[in-house]
């Protein structure tokens, strides 16, 4: 962390070593947000009896949640301040796992991940714009070196999550507190502190200078839109890596660890990699390679194959985050916190409302598509029968979710005797729903055996429909780099 020490432009009397070690931990904080709800999702579903799409809401909520927030706060940080929108973080960070925690169905869980996500897009609406303040001519590199904590932070969450896994401690209500911890730390680190103003203010840029440089310049509408495909390619799978392996008998979790750790290691490099090819050379290769980690990942096979594909997708997405708010606070840099707060908005808002939902219900058509009819309705009609007779002998509450689990086993009987044919998506959560309810009958490990390859086949399948993007990218990015090229190669715009 020697980097940490770097000599900063700014003048303010702060303790940016502090700040930026600080900006770190809070996004610590939001990345083992992102994965401690992703090591849940799994479980989720099961207790909860949820659907894929609604499960791909409660995941979207944990991200768009965060562009709500950065689209209200980002134009006013220069007048609240950095330390006032860290704060507010900080209160949201304690709300949301609370809410989560003390959830009792789809909607707690949605509301939860909601507040967690808004004081997700607090930090970075702060600490953007604070780490392009003390760093102004190193930004592009000092970004990068920041977000190694986003993936960072997923890896010790995830490992942390796998750990209690191993010692029996299989709640997801412990592993959502883990978000407590780095939260109680930046709160420590930051809260107490003095900061720097923006550039913006430092620059005497006005608000309406701001706006206009961001709503009015091509160059930063076309990043806009490349910042929602980047985003998707990039959190869409990450979101769903754990629940989808999961099912396939692989510790999902820990091939998301690996991800993201391979991910932090080359943004803590990414200076020499910076220097040598250039923002929008890196961002075509990135484009590149992660088309080709996608398409294999969507492959399946073993867990060579998976781990090898993971590795090429790791080394695709891992620069596109940092670099692409790099780029805009470079080569547009009044747009100021504003440009930077909304690319995240724009991001993480295309990520929960369109990528994560649209993969779930892709997921949920190629789950259905694959269950075996015959096999599945014998299976029910067994299913049936047992968990009735279980629930008769089980009354109150400790027979509820039996009594849930036949209420939709029978739902789905019906169906098929009206039209000869299972319902999509009724069937998969009455599978669902028999593995959940407790019920000691053989036909809980029939139902497990059938769905665990249905969810993961559904689920391989939703990532190669991202993969369309990948190739939009690379005519864009690689059409940039060329004319970069021509026009004597890239270049820092100065306010």
């Amino acid at each position: 962390m020697s980097e940490l020490a770097s000599a900063p432009v700014a003048t303010d009397p702060v303790d940016a070593r502090r700040l930026f070690l600080g900006s770190c931990v809070a996004l610590i904080a939001t990345s083992v947000a992102f994965a401690t709800v992703g090591a849940v999702m799994f479980a989720l579903k099961g207790e909860f009896v949820l659907t894929n799409a609604q499960v791909g809401w409660i995941g979207g909520a944990a991200l768009w949640g965060f562009a709500v927030s950065q689209l209200i706060f980002s134009p006013l940080c220069d007048t609240l301040g950095m330390r006032f929108l860290l704060r507010l973080a900080w209160v949201g960070h304690f709300a949301g796992s609370l809410v989560m925690i003390m959830a009792g169905g789809f909607l707690s869980l949605f509301a939860g991940a909601l507040i967690i996500s808004m004081a997700n897009g607090l930090v970075e609406a702060a600490c953007n714009p604070l780490v392009a303040a003390i760093y102004p001519d190193n930004k592009t590199v000092k970004l990068n070196q920041f977000h190694v904590w986003f993936p960072g932070g997923i890896v010790l969450g995830g490992l942390a999550a796998f750990g209690l896994d191993q010692i029996g401690i299989t709640s997801w209500q412990v592993k959502l507190a883990l978000i407590l911890i780095p939260t109680l730390a930046y709160g420590v680190l930051l809260l107490g502190q003095r900061f720097p103003a923006t550039e913006g203010v430092q620059s005497g840029v006005s608000m309406g200078e701001m706006f206009k440089a961001t709503f009015t310049t091509p160059l930063m509408l076309l990043m806009l839109a490349c910042m929602a495909i980047t985003a998707s390619i990039e959190l869409g799978p990450n979101r769903w890596v754990p629940a989808v392996l999961e099912a396939g008998g692989m510790a999902g979790i820990l091939v998301l660890v690996y991800i993201n750790g391979l991910m932090a290691v080359m943004r803590y490099k990414a200076g020499t990699v910076v220097h040598r090819l250039s923002p929008t050379g890196i961002l075509a290769a990135s484009a590149v390679l992660s088309g080709i980690g996608l398409w294999w990942m969507s492959q399946g096979g073993s867990g060579v194959s998976i781990m090898a594909a993971a590795t090429v997708f790791a080394l695709g997405v891992c620069y596109f985050w940092p670099t692409m708010l790099g780029f805009v606070s470079e080569r547009i840099p009044r747009s100021g916190a504003l440009g930077l707060g909304l690319m995240g908005t724009v991001g993480m808002a295309t990520v929960g409302l369109v990528t994560a939902p649209w993969m779930g219900r892709v997921a949920d058509r190629y789950v259905h598509e694959v269950l075996p009819t015959m096999e599945t309705v014998e299976l029910l009609v067994q299913a049936s029968g047992a968990l009735e007779s279980q629930a008769l002998r089980t009354p109150g509450p400790e027979g509820d979710d039996l009594r849930i689990a036949q209420a939709a086993v029978n739902g789905v009987l019906e169906a098929y005797e009206e039209t000869d044919q299972l319902p999509s998506g009724a069937t998969a959560n009455a599978l669902r729903a028999i593995t959940s309810s407790g019920s000691t009958a053989p036909s809980v490990d029939r139902a497990a055996a059938l769905l665990g390859p249905a969810e993961n086949h559904g689920g391989l399948v939703s990532f190669r429909y991202v993969v369309p993007l990948c190739g939009v990218l690379v005519l864009v990015f690689g059409a940039m780099f060329v004319a970069e090229r021509r026009s004597g190669g890239y270049r820092i715009e100065r306010i």
